[in-house]
C-alpha cells in the first residue's frame, strides 16, 4: 500500500507552481476591485491628506509590482500580512474562521452522502419505474435550483415558520455547532446530492449487471448483505472522484450560504473583506481555498486507489 502511495510527494510539489499562480491571480484580481481600501477604512468624509498618508503606512502607494513581490516575500516567511480592517494578523482571523468553514463542510457531505446512497440505490434497483423516475425528477429540481435560494426557504419553513432550527450563529458548544450548522449543512448537501444519485445509480446499475454480482445471487446472497458487500463498494468507486470534484465547488458555495446563515467562517471573512477592500485578507483566504482544493484531490486519488486494487497512481508519477 506505502508502495502505491509514492505519487504524494510528487503531487504536493506539482502543487507549489499551482499555488504561486494563485498568488499572481487573486493579488491582481483584488487590486482591480473599484474603490480604495484606505477611504473605506476612513470613511468617505475623511481629508485627501488623511488617505494619502493612510496609504503610505499601508503600502498601497508602492508600484503595484513591486507590492506583489512584497507580499510573495511575506509569504514565504510565513506571514499573511495585516488585516487593513481589523488591524491584526490574517494568520489568526482565517486560523479562527477555518474549523467553522471544515465543520461546515465535513457535515455537508455526511448529509449529502445519507442523502444519495439510499437514493441512488433505490432508483438503481427500479431503472424506470415510479420510484426511479421519481429520485431522477429531484435531482433535477435539485440541480436547478440556487443555493441561496434553497437555503432562504430552509429558514422560512424550519427556523421562521416551525422554529425548529435557528435562522443563523454558530453556538458556543459542539452540540450546538451541530444544531446551528444543519440547516446550512442540509443546504449545500441539497445543492451537492443530486449530481453523487446520479453518477451512483448509474455505476450501481452497471454493477448489479455484472457477472460477480449474478454469481453471488446464484451463491444465495442478496437484499442488503448483496448490496454492502458486493455493489456499494465497487459502484462508489468513480463516484469518488466526482465526491473530490465538487468538493472543490462546495467551499464556493459555502462563501455565500455562511453569510446567508450568518457563520463565523471563511465565506463571511472573505465577503466582508471584499467590501471593505482587505487585500490581505482577500488573498490569504483565497489562498486556503486554493490549498484545500489540492489537498482534496490527493486525497481523493488516495481514497481511489484503496477502494479500487488495480489503480497505481505511483507508476503514472514514475513514468
Amino acid at each position: 500500500m506505502i508502495q502505491r502511495l509514492r505519487f504524494v510527494p510528487a503531487r504536493l510539489l506539482q502543487a507549489v507552481p499551482v499555488i504561486f499562480g494563485v498568488t499572481l491571480l487573486v493579488f491582481f484580481m483584488a487590486h482591480l476591485l473599484p474603490g480604495d481600501p484606505a477611504v473605506a477604512i476612513l470613511g468617505e468624509h475623511a481629508t485627501a491628506a488623511r488617505v494619502t498618508e493612510l496609504r503610505k503606512q499601508l503600502g498601497l502607494d508602492q508600484p503595484i509590482w513591486t507590492q506583489y513581490f512584497l507580499f510573495l516575500g511575506r509569504l514565504v516567511g510565513g506571514d499573511l500580512g495585516t488585516s487593513l480592517t481589523y488591524q491584526q494578523p490574517v494568520s489568526g482571523l482565517v486560523l479562527s474562521a477555518i474549523p467553522v468553514t471544515l465543520s461546515l463542510l465535513f457535515f455537508a457531505v455526511v448529509l449529502c452522502l445519507v442523502i444519495s446512497i439510499p437514493l441512488a440505490g433505490i432508483a438503481a434497483t427500479a431503472p424506470g419505474k415510479g420510484r426511479d423516475l421519481g429520485v431522477r425528477i429531484y435531482t433535477l429540481l435539485g440541480q436547478g435550483m440556487p443555493q441561496f435560494w434553497v437555503g432562504i426557504m430552509l429558514i422560512l419553513l424550519f427556523a421562521v415558520n416551525l422554529r425548529i432550527f435557528p435562522v443563523g450563529g454558530f453556538g458556543d458548544t459542539p452540540l450546538d455547532h451541530v444544531y446551528y450548522l444543519t440547516l446550512p449543512a442540509l443546504t449545500m448537501a441539497i445543492a451537492m446530492s443530486p449530481t453523487i444519485i446520479r453518477s451512483l445509480r448509474s455505476s450501481t446499475i452497471n454493477v448489479l449487471g455484472s457477472e460477480y454480482v449474478a454469481t453471488a445471487r446464484s451463491k444465495g446472497a442478496g437484499g442488503m448483505p448483496l448490496f454492502r458487500g458486493h455493489v456499494l463498494r465497487n459502484a462508489a468507486i468513480p463516484t469518488v472522484s466526482i465526491l473530490g470534484v465538487n468538493l472543490g465547488y462546495l467551499v464556493g458555495g459555502s462563501l455565500v450560504i455562511e453569510k446567508v446563515f450568518a457563520l463565523p467562517g471563511l465565506g463571511s471573512l472573505m465577503i466582508n473583506a471584499i467590501f471593505t477592500r482587505d487585500f490581505p485578507t482577500i488573498q490569504a483566504v483565497a489562498l486556503f481555498v486554493a490549498l484545500f482544493v489540492v489537498i482534496v484531490g490527493i486525497l481523493t486519488d488516495v481514497v481511489y486507489t484503496v477502494l479500487d486494487p488495480r489503480v497505481d497512481l505511483s507508476s503514472k508519477v514514475a513514468a
